[in-house]
């Protein structure tokens, strides 16, 4: 089942306009988010980072997209898909209303809620090899437009056929002043010593909710500090370690970018912390 504008309707029913802004002119953003037996996790970040994306894009929020009842709209889905006691991933994706061409007729929206199920309850760490490269063919724009989730992701598709054909598990984003941004996925952390860094959102950087999770998390860790700051491509072969984080996997360790391989101590011990987190939030 899925869910369009509040309606519940088999996958094989559901249907968008061949003008649909979201096809035509990339005009829409969406949420990933993962729920664990009917909890969606870190869902206030969620809600308020959707809200913004939404007012980013001078989109019209109706009135009626209370927190209360947008999680009701996802837990009804989860319900009606038997996934209400089990982990699984949702997308929401909100759209413009269609109508005009780069000047929209209206700002009004429309939205669309489907799920699938997840494997595990929890994030579990991935020690398997994983290689990562830098994708340099297209940038990241700096800026805000960059910080949210839309469904502008060209450069990712790219980056993801290009990780796929040279056989490397991601890729790392750079933008227009050649400074590491962002893995396809996720965003990107590095390790040295105690000190973990990681690009600010002015460089482009997705405004991840796992992102500011970890950031909490490692601030109250009395052992390691962090910070948000600009990283050049040369300070990856400097790093201990490397790792990405998204909602989905919380915290991916990188074994191997060229001829530097790493460790995941620091990234073990911020995936227990969030697993935590995701527990107790």
């Amino acid at each position: 089942m899925i869910n369009i504008n509040g309606n519940l309707v088999e996958d094989k029913d559901a249907t968008i306009s061949v003008f649909n802004r979201g096809l035509a002119y990339g005009d829409s953003v969406f949420e990933t988010l993962r729920v664990i037996n009917g909890k969606i996790i870190f869902w206030e970040d969620h809600y308020f980072r959707l809200m913004s994306s939404m007012r980013i894009m001078r989109m019209e929020i109706p009135a009626n997209f209370s927190p209360e009842f947008l999680e009701e709209e996802i837990l009804d889905l989860l319900k009606a898909n038997e996934l209400s006691n089990s982990p699984a991933r949702i997308r929401f994706t909100v759209f413009r209303k269609s109508g005009g061409f780069y000047r929209p007729d209206t700002l009004d929206i429309e939205y669309i809620i489907t799920s699938e199920t997840l494997a595990d309850p929890f994030y579990l760490l991935n020690e398997e090899p994983y290689e990562v490269e830098l994708f340099k063919d297209h940038y990241v724009t700096s800026g805000l437009l960059s910080t949210i989730k839309s469904n502008n992701r060209a450069v990712n598709v790219l980056g993801s056929i290009f990780a796929k054909e040279n056989d490397y598990h991601n890729c790392l984003l750079i933008n227009e002043k050649k400074q590491v941004v962002e893995a396809l996925n996720g965003n990107i952390f590095i390790v040295n010593g105690n000190k973990i860094k990681t690009p600010p959102l002015q460089d482009g950087a997705l405004n991840g909710i796992s992102r500011k999770q970890i950031l909490s998390v490692v601030k109250k860790m009395m052992d390691l500090e962090i910070e948000e700051t600009s990283i050049s491509p040369f300070e990856l072969q400097k790093a201990d370690e490397l790792f990405i984080s998204n909602v989905i996997v919380g915290v991916q360790p990188i074994s191997k970018y060229r001829k530097k391989e790493y460790n995941n101590t620091v990234g073990k011990e911020v995936l227990t912390k969030l697993n935590v987190k995701a527990r107790l939030g």
